[in-house]
């Protein structure tokens, strides 16, 4: 993508191809998150989902990943309420609430390895849940 479609079209109007290309590769929405039942607070774990390759941080089975996983986050425009359990990183989010994306993004930087070069992605950091029943938390959603 050459142009910044999305700084001229909400999330709503974008074609598929533009909506894809807004993922960062993070893989930060494939982790399993707790929720502090008491302050609503999120937090990310370790524990990637079974369908994550943690190597390259991208879905093995992308196209059939809702079928497979019953709790996939799939995201769509017009489920904004979503959005809050997705990183104050995130491209989707960050655009919904009307910021631009940072400058480590791929479509800012054109490199698809910069999320992993700025320390944003969960690559190096996770285990697969088909490797362990163990976790540890990794952040506060909102860091």
């Amino acid at each position: 993508m050459t142009d910044e479609f999305w700084k001229r079209k909400s999330l709503k109007e974008m074609s598929s191809d533009e909506w894809e290309s807004l993922c960062d590769g993070c893989a930060l929405c494939c982790l399993q998150k707790l929720e502090d039942e008491d302050t609503g607070d999120v937090y990310f774990t370790d524990l990637a989902c079974r369908l994550l390759d943690v190597d390259t941080c991208r879905c093995k089975d992308y196209a059939s990943r809702a079928k497979k996983v019953a709790n996939c986050m799939v995201l769509s425009a017009d489920e904004p309420e979503a959005y809050r359990w997705l990183p104050a990183t995130c491209a989707y989010r960050r655009l919904a609430e009307g910021q631009d994306l940072p400058q480590w993004h791929p479509l800012i930087s054109g490199d698809p390895d910069s999320v992993h070069a700025a320390g944003i992605s969960a690559k190096g950091k996770i285990v697969s849940e088909t490797e362990s029943t163990q976790w540890t938390v990794l952040r506060q959603l909102s860091d």
